[in-house]
Protein backbone atom coordinates (compact mmCIF):
# COMPACT_ATOMS: atom_id res chain seq x y z
CA UNK A 1 0.00 0.00 0.00
CA UNK A 2 0.59 4.13 -0.69
CA UNK A 3 1.83 5.64 2.62
CA UNK A 4 -1.09 7.61 2.34
CA UNK A 5 -3.59 4.54 2.12
CA UNK A 6 -1.74 2.80 5.42
CA UNK A 7 -2.41 6.15 7.33
CA UNK A 8 -6.26 6.09 6.17
CA UNK A 9 -6.55 2.12 7.51
CA UNK A 10 -4.13 2.83 10.41
CA UNK A 11 -4.77 6.46 11.70
CA UNK A 12 -8.34 7.73 11.06
CA UNK A 13 -11.98 6.28 11.27
CA UNK A 14 -14.82 6.68 9.37
CA UNK A 15 -15.95 10.56 8.69
CA UNK A 16 -12.86 11.75 10.14
CA UNK A 17 -10.89 14.78 8.42
CA UNK A 18 -7.70 14.49 7.18
CA UNK A 19 -5.23 16.94 7.70
CA UNK A 20 -3.82 19.61 5.74
CA UNK A 21 -1.67 18.39 2.14
CA UNK A 22 1.30 20.20 3.47
CA UNK A 23 0.53 18.79 6.72
CA UNK A 24 0.25 15.14 5.82
CA UNK A 25 3.22 15.43 3.53
CA UNK A 26 5.74 16.27 6.69
CA UNK A 27 3.83 13.87 8.86
CA UNK A 28 4.02 10.80 6.40
CA UNK A 29 7.59 11.97 4.88
CA UNK A 30 6.42 12.27 1.23
CA UNK A 31 6.23 15.52 -0.99
CA UNK A 32 3.50 16.64 -1.67
CA UNK A 33 3.54 15.53 -5.73
CA UNK A 34 3.09 12.19 -4.59
CA UNK A 35 0.60 12.30 -1.85
CA UNK A 36 -1.86 13.94 -4.28
CA UNK A 37 -1.24 10.75 -6.74
CA UNK A 38 -1.78 8.72 -3.72
CA UNK A 39 -5.16 10.72 -3.01
CA UNK A 40 -6.24 10.75 -6.39
CA UNK A 41 -5.90 6.24 -5.98
CA UNK A 42 -7.92 6.98 -2.57
CA UNK A 43 -10.65 8.28 -4.94
CA UNK A 44 -10.59 6.46 -7.42
CA UNK A 45 -11.44 3.81 -5.05
CA UNK A 46 -13.95 4.99 -3.33
CA UNK A 47 -11.91 5.72 0.31
CA UNK A 48 -11.48 9.36 0.75
CA UNK A 49 -14.27 12.73 -0.38
CA UNK A 50 -12.15 15.87 -1.31
CA UNK A 51 -14.78 19.14 -0.92
CA UNK A 52 -13.43 22.62 -1.39
CA UNK A 53 -14.96 23.58 2.15
CA UNK A 54 -14.60 20.62 4.10
CA UNK A 55 -11.64 19.44 2.72
CA UNK A 56 -10.54 15.35 2.86
CA UNK A 57 -12.68 12.64 4.79
CA UNK A 58 -12.90 9.03 5.00
CA UNK A 59 -15.55 7.29 3.13
CA UNK A 60 -17.50 3.99 4.44
CA UNK A 61 -15.47 1.04 2.64
CA UNK A 62 -17.18 0.01 -0.51
CA UNK A 63 -15.99 -2.74 -3.16
CA UNK A 64 -17.80 -1.44 -5.90
CA UNK A 65 -15.21 1.23 -7.33
CA UNK A 66 -12.62 -0.56 -7.43
CA UNK A 67 -14.42 -3.18 -9.47
CA UNK A 68 -16.09 -0.79 -11.46
CA UNK A 69 -13.03 1.01 -12.44
CA UNK A 70 -11.58 -2.22 -14.04
CA UNK A 71 -14.94 -4.12 -14.96
CA UNK A 72 -15.15 -0.39 -16.82
CA UNK A 73 -11.72 -0.98 -18.86
CA UNK A 74 -11.85 -4.29 -19.70
CA UNK A 75 -15.65 -3.94 -21.03
CA UNK A 76 -14.20 -1.12 -23.39
CA UNK A 77 -11.72 -3.92 -24.45
CA UNK A 78 -13.75 -6.23 -25.02
CA UNK A 79 -17.39 -6.49 -24.11
CA UNK A 80 -17.35 -10.57 -24.28
CA UNK A 81 -15.71 -9.53 -20.51
CA UNK A 82 -18.90 -8.52 -19.93
CA UNK A 83 -20.79 -11.87 -20.30
CA UNK A 84 -17.82 -12.98 -18.23
CA UNK A 85 -18.88 -11.20 -15.52
CA UNK A 86 -22.59 -11.40 -15.87
CA UNK A 87 -21.86 -15.39 -15.12
CA UNK A 88 -19.69 -14.74 -11.82
CA UNK A 89 -22.99 -12.50 -11.08
CA UNK A 90 -24.85 -15.50 -11.33
CA UNK A 91 -23.31 -17.72 -9.36
CA UNK A 92 -22.91 -14.99 -6.41
CA UNK A 93 -26.56 -14.68 -6.91
CA UNK A 94 -26.90 -18.47 -6.53
CA UNK A 95 -24.35 -18.97 -3.85
CA UNK A 96 -25.67 -16.84 -1.62
CA UNK A 97 -29.37 -17.05 -1.95
CA UNK A 98 -30.18 -18.98 0.89
CA UNK A 99 -27.95 -16.66 3.46
CA UNK A 100 -29.58 -13.31 1.84
CA UNK A 101 -33.36 -14.09 1.87
CA UNK A 102 -33.95 -15.76 5.55
CA UNK A 103 -32.86 -12.15 6.32
CA UNK A 104 -35.43 -10.31 4.69
CA UNK A 105 -38.01 -9.19 6.94
CA UNK A 106 -42.35 -8.81 5.71
CA UNK A 107 -41.31 -4.94 4.49
CA UNK A 108 -39.17 -6.19 2.41
CA UNK A 109 -40.96 -9.26 0.96
CA UNK A 110 -43.76 -5.84 0.28
CA UNK A 111 -41.08 -4.11 -0.97
CA UNK A 112 -40.69 -6.92 -3.50
CA UNK A 113 -44.25 -7.11 -4.48
CA UNK A 114 -44.37 -3.37 -5.24
CA UNK A 115 -41.47 -3.92 -7.78
CA UNK A 116 -43.41 -6.90 -9.41
CA UNK A 117 -46.41 -4.75 -9.59
CA UNK A 118 -44.46 -1.36 -11.15
CA UNK A 119 -43.02 -3.69 -13.84
CA UNK A 120 -46.23 -4.96 -14.59
CA UNK A 121 -48.10 -1.95 -14.56
CA UNK A 122 -45.24 -0.64 -17.23
CA UNK A 123 -45.33 -3.78 -19.40
CA UNK A 124 -48.85 -3.35 -19.86
CA UNK A 125 -49.01 0.22 -20.40
CA UNK A 126 -49.57 2.35 -23.27
CA UNK A 127 -46.80 2.67 -24.49
CA UNK A 128 -44.81 -0.34 -22.97
CA UNK A 129 -41.87 1.01 -20.69
CA UNK A 130 -38.96 -1.48 -20.12
CA UNK A 131 -39.20 -2.15 -16.09
CA UNK A 132 -34.98 -1.56 -16.20
CA UNK A 133 -34.94 0.40 -12.63
CA UNK A 134 -37.41 -2.15 -11.37
CA UNK A 135 -35.42 -4.99 -12.42
CA UNK A 136 -32.23 -3.50 -11.17
CA UNK A 137 -33.82 -2.75 -7.39
CA UNK A 138 -35.42 -6.21 -7.10
CA UNK A 139 -32.63 -8.04 -7.43
CA UNK A 140 -29.88 -5.63 -5.03
CA UNK A 141 -33.30 -5.79 -2.27
CA UNK A 142 -32.90 -9.16 -1.77
CA UNK A 143 -29.02 -9.06 -1.18
CA UNK A 144 -29.16 -5.65 0.59
CA UNK A 145 -29.12 -7.02 4.36
CA UNK A 146 -26.28 -8.99 3.44
CA UNK A 147 -22.84 -7.77 5.48
CA UNK A 148 -20.74 -8.51 3.15
CA UNK A 149 -19.52 -5.28 0.82
CA UNK A 150 -17.82 -7.62 -1.56
CA UNK A 151 -20.97 -9.27 -2.84
CA UNK A 152 -23.02 -6.76 -2.52
CA UNK A 153 -20.18 -4.61 -4.40
CA UNK A 154 -19.75 -7.47 -7.31
CA UNK A 155 -23.91 -7.46 -7.81
CA UNK A 156 -24.05 -3.44 -7.81
CA UNK A 157 -21.32 -3.21 -10.24
CA UNK A 158 -22.95 -5.82 -12.46
CA UNK A 159 -26.26 -3.31 -12.27
CA UNK A 160 -23.72 -0.51 -13.02
CA UNK A 161 -22.31 -1.85 -16.20
CA UNK A 162 -26.17 -3.36 -17.48
CA UNK A 163 -26.95 -0.39 -19.45
CA UNK A 164 -23.37 -0.05 -21.01
CA UNK A 165 -23.65 -2.88 -23.02
CA UNK A 166 -27.20 -2.51 -24.17
CA UNK A 167 -28.94 -5.12 -21.94
CA UNK A 168 -31.55 -2.26 -20.91
CA UNK A 169 -32.81 -2.07 -24.32
CA UNK A 170 -36.49 -3.60 -25.41
CA UNK A 171 -36.17 -7.13 -26.57
CA UNK A 172 -39.43 -9.00 -27.13
CA UNK A 173 -42.78 -9.05 -25.05
CA UNK A 174 -42.50 -12.48 -24.15
CA UNK A 175 -39.19 -12.49 -23.03
CA UNK A 176 -39.93 -9.24 -19.97
CA UNK A 177 -43.46 -11.29 -19.30
CA UNK A 178 -41.26 -14.46 -18.82
CA UNK A 179 -38.60 -12.47 -16.77
CA UNK A 180 -41.18 -10.82 -14.11
CA UNK A 181 -43.14 -14.48 -14.38
CA UNK A 182 -39.69 -16.05 -12.79
CA UNK A 183 -39.57 -13.01 -10.01
CA UNK A 184 -43.02 -13.64 -8.80
CA UNK A 185 -42.53 -17.25 -8.18
CA UNK A 186 -39.07 -16.08 -6.16
CA UNK A 187 -41.26 -13.73 -4.28
CA UNK A 188 -44.08 -16.00 -3.46
CA UNK A 189 -41.32 -18.70 -2.28
CA UNK A 190 -39.47 -16.32 -0.21
CA UNK A 191 -43.04 -15.58 1.54
CA UNK A 192 -43.94 -19.23 2.18
CA UNK A 193 -40.42 -19.83 2.84
CA UNK A 194 -40.18 -22.00 0.65
CA UNK A 195 -36.04 -20.94 -0.49
CA UNK A 196 -35.06 -23.76 -2.59
CA UNK A 197 -38.85 -23.73 -4.88
CA UNK A 198 -37.17 -19.81 -5.09
CA UNK A 199 -33.61 -20.76 -5.54
CA UNK A 200 -34.94 -22.85 -7.96
CA UNK A 201 -36.64 -19.98 -9.76
CA UNK A 202 -33.38 -17.92 -9.54
CA UNK A 203 -31.52 -20.41 -11.43
CA UNK A 204 -34.09 -20.61 -14.62
CA UNK A 205 -34.38 -16.67 -14.38
CA UNK A 206 -30.50 -16.91 -14.48
CA UNK A 207 -30.30 -18.68 -17.51
CA UNK A 208 -32.96 -16.82 -19.56
CA UNK A 209 -31.10 -13.65 -18.66
CA UNK A 210 -27.45 -15.46 -20.06
CA UNK A 211 -29.26 -16.61 -22.93
CA UNK A 212 -30.23 -12.93 -23.86
CA UNK A 213 -26.88 -11.22 -22.53
CA UNK A 214 -24.88 -13.87 -24.75
CA UNK A 215 -27.15 -13.29 -27.78
CA UNK A 216 -26.93 -9.44 -27.88
CA UNK A 217 -22.64 -9.77 -27.02
CA UNK A 218 -22.71 -11.96 -30.46
CA UNK A 219 -24.96 -9.44 -32.66
CA UNK A 220 -22.11 -6.35 -31.58
CA UNK A 221 -19.45 -8.60 -33.25
CA UNK A 222 -21.46 -9.97 -36.17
Amino acid sequence: MSEFLKYLALNTRIDDRIPPMAELSQQLGVSIAILREQLEVARALGLVEVKPKTGIRRLPYTFKPAVKQSLSYAVQTNQVYFSLYADLRKHIEEAYWFEAVVLLTRPDHELLRSYIRRAVDKLNGDPVQIPHVEHREFHMAIYHRLNNPFVLGILETYWELYEAVGLDVFTDYSYLQNVWMYHEKMVDAICAGDYAAGSHALSDHMKLLQERSRTITNQKFE
